[in-house]
């Protein structure tokens, strides 16, 4: 959530239109405003806008470094505030925070690609202060538009709610053949 947010402070400066947070995979729990909670939240979660008003390569790099720099802001606030003794009676859970907000920054900092393919904030960052542009190594987007996003959900809802039809169709079918053998 952390990441997501530094992604809409930075396209919202930016002019972002239609922005969109969508936390987890699957089919929806619900949508409030920009917010998208899907059933497996623990999964997947990203950020979604149509377009920008600044788009230039400066404007790419703020974006994409705005998840790394609101976990590094958030960790070293909560370690001063852990120092100083504010969070003391919960500095357990405040210091697995910090460790996890930097492992984030860590592995979101250094160029590569990931699994599917698709390079993480480093790598884009890298290839746009490199190149000066950022460069597709997938068809793609980076950031999806949120429209693209809301269709891709629909269509994905539409082959749930197929595939579930012809599952108690199917079973519908083998009831009815049990009965026919049944009656013989």
């Amino acid at each position: 959530m952390l990441r997501e947010i530094g992604y809409l402070c930075a396209a919202t400066l930016l002019g972002a239109k239609n922005p969109r947070i969508t936390l987890g995979a699957g089919p929806r729990l619900f949508k409030i405003g920009i917010f998208d909670m899907r059933r497996y939240y623990h999964l997947y979660s990203w950020f979604s806008y149509d377009s920008m008003r600044w788009n230039g390569k400066f404007s790419h790099i703020f974006l994409y470094l705005s998840p790394i720099m609101i976990n590094v802001c958030a960790g070293v606030i909560i370690n001063a505030l852990l120092a100083n003794g504010y969070l003391a009676e919960y500095d357990t859970f405040w210091n697995r925070f910090i460790f996890y907000a930097f492992y984030y920054v860590l592995f979101d900092s250094i160029p590569m690609k990931t699994l599917n393919g698709m390079p993480n904030n480093g790598m884009i960052l890298y290839d746009l202060i490199r190149f000066g542009k950022r460069v597709d190594h997938n068809k793609t987007p980076f950031l999806p538009t949120t429209d693209g996003i809301e269709e891709s959900y629909q269509d994905e809802m539409y082959q749930v709610d197929r595939n579930i039809r012809e599952e108690k169709d199917r079973k519908i079918k083998m009831k009815e053949d049990k009965k026919k053998k049944t009656k013989r």
